[in-house]
């Protein structure tokens, strides 16, 4: 069975050292979250997810969650008890508003958190996630008297919350949506139709769930102009929050998927539910986007969250399995083979997945701290440069690291040979659970386009020539420390100018024929995403080389690795540049029917 070990010591270090959280307690919520505290938390998190959480994905993969002859779901042995326990230790609600009972802690350190849960177990940590983002719409979009109901329940984890957005004949174009909200006259509303798709649309784990459905009032504009929001709970919450009755809301059917199993995925009907506006009429899709924005960064920490947990466990494979001589001559000639660890091509697929997951991570706990400075700095410009890199790197965080971070769950089971085509093994569950995370929440190739069409041209370009301009000021401001840092700073320099150049080339070529665009945006997000990752990579190197003098190998490691990345990985933004330009000249050439 796989196993499990929070990467406490990495986290810490971005905390600490490269993020220096202790320079923002003037904020909200900072001052509480000293080191000790930290430490502490993530201590105890990590302890929780290597004993608790993790020895159930594999009973969540066999088992899966069954839905039962009255339309109830039953998730898998062990997760109602581990779901108790998240909710007890306030793993749950570390980042939630004070006001609703939460413990207002940064989100920086609630990613943290979160990631630990998604490596341990994706599917359960899916029950919560969408709970988090429930939550986080309500708080954005609805009445004060709409969150004193809802959001203390769902803060503490005795009701949970979901998103109900596709239906059968659309997905990511809800301007096609059918669920209908007809009024009641009494302020609320009928919905009826059905909804796919629903992560954690039934399941016993909670007393109530919160759902958030779109629908179109009757007579409403068509397309997105025309859609709305709606709390419809699973039970109706009385005026003194008891529990009412059964509202019209029923799961009809769950997917049998290809991966995480654990998580409920159900088919909700909505037969003239009652259900409660959020917000204003025709304004749904402002108030969803706080929840799926916030979705979509949680899905691109399952991509190196999965490659996380795959990579420690192909290490441990690679040090231990026996398997010819090493090409230079016997390693360890006591034994009657070497450990494959010794060949470079194992140890080229290793080291690909450490380099990606160790900048990933960076990268999302520095979202993170820009999402927690958008709303709680008090400097009115420092709060929108946050904001519009939360809006230029969201995408960018989906998509590269879900598709990269497939590529390590995938390299990792490579490294296992045979044994990993093997389920006993346990790594096809790493690679089936997290390539729906390059499909949900909007798929990779949907963020390419919403990257290079909409948030480049935002606001005049300002979103990309900030963060462009940031990374200028951060090369020049640490340019002369030592060689190996300058070095560092001329390889992420070049890649940054191919990405402006690419940046260029759309400006020139996309307006002119919109194809341009779609043809070039995979490989234009890619390119972005490492220059995106180059530059936390930079800033591990420079703190890191400030401490290798304490003796600790941890640092010395984290050189090693940035070497690694800056020699091997970075440089394939030229190639990424290149097939920018190339167009649309053969990817739009062939007729259909040649297919």
């Amino acid at each position: 069975m796989p196993v499990y070990e929070a990467p406490v010591r990495d986290m810490q270090f971005l905390l600490h050292d490269v993020l220096k959280l202790q320079n923002y307690s003037n904020l909200p919520g900072f001052a509480d979250a000293d080191r000790d505290t930290i430490d502490a938390v993530l201590e105890e998190s990590g302890k929780w997810h290597r004993d608790v959480l993790a020895p159930l994905n594999r009973v969540g993969d066999i088992e899966g969650a069954q839905r039962n002859d009255d339309g109830t779901v039953t998730t898998p042995t062990g997760f109602k008890a581990a779901y108790d326990q998240f909710c007890e230790t306030g793993f749950g609600s570390l980042a939630m508003d004070p006001n609703y009972g939460g413990q207002g802690m940064p989100t920086t350190l609630a990613i943290a958190i979160s990631e630990m849960t998604s490596s341990a177990n994706q599917a359960f940590g899916m029950y919560p996630g969408l709970s988090a983002g429930a939550w986080r719409a309500i708080h954005a979009a609805a009445s004060d008297e709409q969150k004193e109901k809802y959001l203390p329940k769902m803060t503490s984890g005795e009701w949970t919350g979901t998103m109900n957005l596709t239906e059968p004949q659309c997905g990511t174009d809800l301007g096609l949506i059918r669920t209908k909200a007809v009024p009641n006259g009494d302020g609320t509303f009928k919905i009826s139709g059905q909804k796919i798709w629903i992560s954690a649309g039934e399941h016993d784990m909670s007393d109530n769930i919160i759902h958030l459905v779109l629908a179109r009032i009757e007579g409403a504009p068509e397309g997105i102009k025309g859609i709305s929001l709606f709390i419809v709970p699973k039970f109706m919450v009385n005026d003194d929050g008891s529990l009412g009755e059964r509202n019209n809301v029923s799961c009809g059917g769950l997917e049998e998927k290809m991966g995480i199993h654990g998580n409920a995925t159900c088919v909700m009907n909505y037969d003239e539910a009652t259900g409660f506006l959020v917000g204003e009429e025709n304004k749904g899709m402002r108030a969803m986007f706080v929840m799926m924005n916030e979705a979509r960064l949680g899905v691109g920490l399952q991509g190196y969250a999965a490659a996380e947990v795959a990579m420690q466990n192909a290490a441990a494979f690679a040090r231990d399995r026996l398997q010819s001589r090493s090409v230079k001559g016997a390693q360890a000639p006591e034994k009657p083979a070497d450990p494959i660890i010794v060949h470079p091509d194992v140890r080229r697929m290793l080291m690909d997945t450490r380099a990606f997951v160790e900048g990933a991570r960076a990268l999302t706990f520095w979202a993170a701290l820009h999402e927690d400075m958008s709303h709680k700095s008090p400097d009115e410009a420092t709060r929108q440069k946050s904001s519009d890199y939360m809006a230029l790197l969201t995408p960018v965080i989906k998509a590269f690291m879900t598709d990269k971070g497939s590529k390590g769950a995938n390299d990792s089971l490579q490294v296992f040979g045979g044994s990993g085509y093997c389920e006993e093994w346990g790594m096809s569950q790493f690679v089936r659970d997290v390539r729906i995370a390059l499909i949900y929440e909007g798929t990779n190739g949907i963020q390419a386009l919403d990257l290079v069409g909409r948030k480049l041209m935002a606001e005049g370009g300002r979103y990309w020539q900030t963060y462009f301009a940031e990374i200028d000021q951060w090369c020049a401001d640490n340019k002369g420390q030592n060689d190996v840092l300058d070095g560092y700073i001329d390889g992420l320099l070049k890649a940054k100018a191919e990405l402006q150049d690419a940046t260029q080339w759309l400006g020139m070529n996309a307006m002119a024929d919109f194809d341009q665009a779609g043809a070039a945006s995979h490989d234009y997000l890619t390119l972005f995403g490492l220059v995106a990752i180059g530059h936390m990579w930079l800033m591990m190197t420079k703190e890191a080389q400030e401490r290798i003098g304490d003796g600790d190998p941890f640092y010395a490691n984290k050189l090693v690795t940035a070497q690694y990345f800056f020699e091997r990985v970075l440089i394939e933004s030229s190639m990424h540049l290149a097939k920018v330009k190339t167009g649309t000249s053969t990817m739009m050439k062939l007729e259909a029917e040649a297919f």
